[in-house]
């Protein structure tokens, strides 16, 4: 990947609004998905919060965001149980995952935010990339809303979650690369 060598303020996404949002839960959706067994697996986490504070220069722009492991939905209560036991989330212990943003730039045409993900107390780099899905100025109810999606793949072994990884590569029972889907609305901050 090369960074374009324009500044990323000149390259301001029409719609582009500053401010501080507040992730708005009920309208923003987590999901991902893994290979098991001979499909793919799907699933969510309901509990999100954090805050997006754009800058008017998108580069100083920042995210945190927290995440309930044990709101876990992959529409099948055994599995979920089991997402939530040691095995996985290890939800007693670790109830959050958490991102916190580091830059935000432009990689060959795209948004490239990249942070810190922790994972049952493990922090690794991640890169999402995102796209801005504007602003509102009216939203809902008269309040400034703002949309993104934002994609990223990451290796659940870096996290230390390495349950149903075969070694021998004889059978895969789940894969360890997890893909990640973030479909994120905030509000203005009052």
């Amino acid at each position: 990947m090369t960074t374009d060598t324009t500044s990323a303020h000149s390259q301001t996404p029409d719609g582009w609004t500053a401010g501080t949002w507040t992730i708005d839960p009920a309208h923003t959706a987590v999901s991902f998905s893994a290979r098991h067994l001979m499909s793919r697996v799907r699933g969510t986490f309901a509990e999100v919060s954090g805050q997006i504070v754009t800058d008017p220069d998108p580069a100083r722009s920042t995210v945190t965001a927290v995440i309930g492991t044990a709101s876990v939905n992959t529409g099948n209560q055994m599995r979920d149980d089991h997402l939530r036991s040691p095995d996985f989330f290890d939800v007693e212990r670790y109830p959050q995952m958490r991102f916190v943003s580091q830059a935000l730039r432009r990689v060959a045409g795209s948004w490239v935010l990249s942070g810190e993900l922790t994972i049952r107390d493990v922090t690794r780099a991640v890169d999402l990339e995102v796209e801005f899905l504007g602003s509102d100025p009216t939203g809902l109810q008269g309040e400034p809303r703002i949309g993104f999606s934002a994609q990223a793949t990451i290796s659940r072994r870096d996290f230390g979650v390495t349950f149903g990884l075969v070694a021998d590569g004889a059978k895969i029972i789940i894969a360890d690369k997890i893909d990640i889907t973030l479909d994120v609305q905030g509000f203005l901050a009052s």
